[in-house]
Order: C-alpha cells, then structure tokens, then sequence
C-alpha cells in the first residue's frame, strides 16, 4: 500500500507542478510529500523530477514511470468499484464538470432530475470555464462546447449552439444597426477572453472566414458581466446563444449580424470510454443526453 501511496503522491505533484502545491492539494505536510518522491526514486535507484527554484519538470524514466504509475492507479480503481458492486447496480459518486452558464442554466435543472430517479449516486458538479483534462483531475465526464481534439475519449454530441453578436435597443437607436461585420469598424464593442479575442471577431468558415477587428470599449472575463453591460447600452458583444435567450426573449437585446455567423459549435458529452463502463455512468449519460439535446433544440433556435 505504501508504495501505491508514494506513485499517487507523486502524480500529484506532478499534475501540481511542485511539491508545495502537491502537499496542498493532498492536505499532507510538505515534508511527507517530499519525502514519499524521494523513497520511490531510492527504490528505482534513477532521478524521476529535475528540481531547481522555480520549477519542476520529470526526467526521461520520470515520465514513462509516471505513465505507468496512471495506468497502475487506474486499474486498481477499477476492480475496487468493481468489488463495490459500482458495475451490479447504478451507485457511487459522479464528478462531472461543465461550463458555468451552460452549466448554471441546463445542466442543474437535468441533475436535479437525475438525483431524484438515482438515489444512490451523488454528483459532484464542477463548473469551470477551464478545460478540465479528465485522466489528470480524476472526472467522470465533461460537457464541451466547440471543436473536440482527436483523443481516445468517446463523445456523444447532444446538440449546437450559434455564436451572436447582440446590442440593447437603446444602444442601436443611438450608434445604427451594422449591417455588414466591417461596420464593426465604427461601433463600440465589449469583449472577454473565453469565446474570442478583444481584437477581433471572426465571421463565416472556411474560404470565406473573415476576421474583423473591434474597438474593445470594454474588456471582461464572464460572459454575464459582458451581457450585463450590453444591456445597459455599453456596446455590442459576442456570446453564445443560449448565454443571451432570456434577454433576447425579454427584449432586453437584439441580434445582429445573424445572415454571417460562424458554424454553430457544437456541444459534447465526453467521457474516457472504460470497459465495462460503471453503471451509474452508464445511467448518467442515457438520462441527460436526451434532456440536454431537448434543450439545445431550443435556444440554438434562439
């Protein structure tokens, strides 16, 4: 057990970047952590880390044995939710994570119901905008919007979501309606890092992509401080569909611009594809993807 203990440590603080940050994050006294490297290096008698001031980095036989240590501490978290009846009937817990808006908005309200119909799973609902790996932060499944990167992941798409550019009426009575992306040119525009650059917006696909620059009047890093400013007339902005519905349905903004959107990014439910795959991961995905791409059906509509 020990040495299962030293291989998790050390992935820790690998995934970490220090052993400070490692010691953190396993709530262990940093001199445990250090001390767990160091017997695993003095039993393989090789230097796993490169260790200087600033950073730390693995050595080649560091990296391969890391690898083989995931592969290791995978396998036995398997046969130990097999020995837990995980693979007989729907329980445990499920980490999943998924974008914050989309997540606050569609992916509660289906888990409210799931936890209603599956009494023995707990959901562990992780809402980041950060691109969550799920090998490295142990999650059960992601839910992306937008292109997917070739992986041995198994995604199952539930749906597409329009990227709009959006202004209050206030704002488009007092500075017109744009009618081509180039009059961006003479508009006030509010921005944020997640969807797109403060530079410019990109219009259309392939031969006929065309990256227009914006004046960023105003630069955020949510995507509701960005609505929230458009409403009151900041400038124009560029969000996803299903970011702005309730305003759009409210009035409180209008889309422009909509004959020369991007392709629609689609949505994904992605999981590491395990054989067998646990039943209440089994159970999760046949109940929410339906319900997601209910929703999706919606507000790409929007």
């Amino acid at each position: 057990m020990s040495r299962l203990e030293s291989m998790s440590v050390l992935v820790a603080v690998v995934d970490a970047g220090s052993l400070s940050a490692a010691a953190r994050r396993l709530g262990m006294p940093l001199a445990t952590v250090s001390r767990k490297v160091a017997e695993l290096e003095s039993h393989l008698k090789t230097r796993l880390l490169h260790r200087t001031t600033r950073q730390l980095s693995l050595t080649e036989a560091g990296t391969s044995y890391v690898a083989a240590c995931r592969r290791i501490l995978e396998e036995i978290g398997e046969a130990e939710r097999a020995a837990t009846g995980e693979y007989a009937v729907p329980k445990g817990e499920l980490v999943v994570t998924v974008p914050v808006v989309f997540g606050r908005l569609h992916v509660v309200p289906v888990v409210a119901e799931f936890l209603a119909q599956y009494p023995e799973i707990d959901v562990n609902l992780v809402l980041t905008d950060r691109v969550v790996h799920l090998m490295d932060e142990a999650a059960d499944v992601a839910v992306r919007i937008g292109e997917l990167p070739d992986s041995t992941f198994v995604a199952t798409g539930v749906g597409a979501v329009r990227r709009v550019v959006c202004a209050s009426p206030a704002y488009l009575a007092t500075h017109g309606v744009p009618a081509k992306p180039r009059d961006l040119a003479g508009h006030e525009c509010i921005t944020f890092e997640v969807l797109a650059s403060k530079r410019a917006w990109v219009f259309g696909a392939g031969k006929s992509e065309l990256a227009v620059p914006v004046h960023s009047r105003l630069a955020v890093n949510t995507a509701e401080a960005a609505i929230a400013a458009s409403m009151l007339g900041v400038g124009l902005v560029r969000v996803l569909s299903y970011q702005v519905a309730d305003a759009l349905r409210d009035g409180a903004l209008r889309v422009v611009l909509d004959g020369f959107e991007s392709a629609p990014l689609p949505i994904s439910l992605v999981h590491k594809g395990q054989a067998p795959l646990p039943l209440k991961l089994r159970a999760f995905l046949d109940f929410v993807a339906p319900r997601l791409r209910s929703r999706a059906q919606l507000f790409t509509a929007a």
